[in-house]
């Protein structure tokens, strides 16, 4: 069996782990950023394995500055879509947020 043969390459900015709806950045995020051990993110996501969790290592391990471009592009995925809710939140998102601001004004 090949490293690759754990993943499901959908597109360029999503690969995933085969059998699974979770992308490579999920664990990966856990591992580096988080410092979490491959046991703890096994335990984490309950629908991959720890042979997966130690594919996807293996993997970034193998192809470091390929998938560092990968995580880096995510990350800024994600800030972008914080701003934007930032910017144009949700009809469901503005009530919470009228509904704390009410009981704050209780509070005092």
């Amino acid at each position: 069996m090949q490293i690759q043969d754990y993943f499901n390459f959908l597109a360029p900015d999503d690969i995933r782990i085969k059998g699974s709806r979770i992308g490579i950045e999920s664990v990966l995020y856990e591992y580096i950023y988080r410092a979490k051990t491959p046991e703890e993110i096994a335990e984490q996501f309950e629908t991959i394995t720890l042979e997966d969790v130690y594919a996807t290592i293996l993997y970034y391990l193998h192809n470091k500055e390929e998938v560092r471009t990968y995580l880096a592009d995510w990350l800024e995925f994600c800030r972008q879509q914080r701003e934007e809710q930032m910017r144009n939140p949700s009809p469901a998102r503005q009530r919470f947020r009228k509904l704390k601001a009410e009981a704050d004004v209780q509070l005092y």
